[in-house]
């Protein structure tokens, strides 16, 4: 069943909130996973918006994936950067200007077990949504 579009985004508001207050160190992580904050600029409002996600380090590089819990539609923020893929990621207390990119298909072969060995849900997202669950690649930028 897909998500509640309204819980998730009481969710997403109250857990960005916790993190930034303090430091990362409530809302660090999800299940065992890693937590990141992303802002990204809204492609129709033009106001920056923030999306707690879990994150694959890769190098320099900060590897999220656009599940919305294996919805049918891409999440908004993930639309948002495809609009304006730069964007800032907070760690804890450290803020990294980035540029996302979709993980091409050789990158998203590589990633996606190391993905889905950080969150399994992952995978049953994949098998239970008609569309190609998006690998995005976080390029930090000087």
């Amino acid at each position: 069943m897909p998500p509640n579009p309204v819980l998730l985004r009481f969710m997403s508001a109250t857990h960005s909130f916790w993190y930034q207050v303090s430091g990362g160190i409530i809302g660090r992580s999800v299940f065992g996973a890693p937590v990141l904050l992303l802002t990204a600029t809204g492609r129709k409002s033009g106001r920056s918006h923030t999306t707690p996600l879990i994150y694959l380090q890769d190098g320099d590089n900060f590897v999220i994936v656009g599940s919305k819990g294996g919805s049918d539609q891409h999440p908004v923020w993930f639309l948002n950067l495809r609009a304006n893929p730069d964007a800032e990621v907070l760690v804890g207390r450290a803020r990294t200007r980035v540029r996302a990119e979709v993980a091409t298909d050789e990158e998203r072969a590589r990633l996606w077990p190391l993905l889905v060995k950080l969150y399994g849900n992952y995978d049953e997202y994949q098998k239970g949504t008609k569309r190609q669950i998006p690998v995005v690649i976080l390029r930090p930028v000087s």
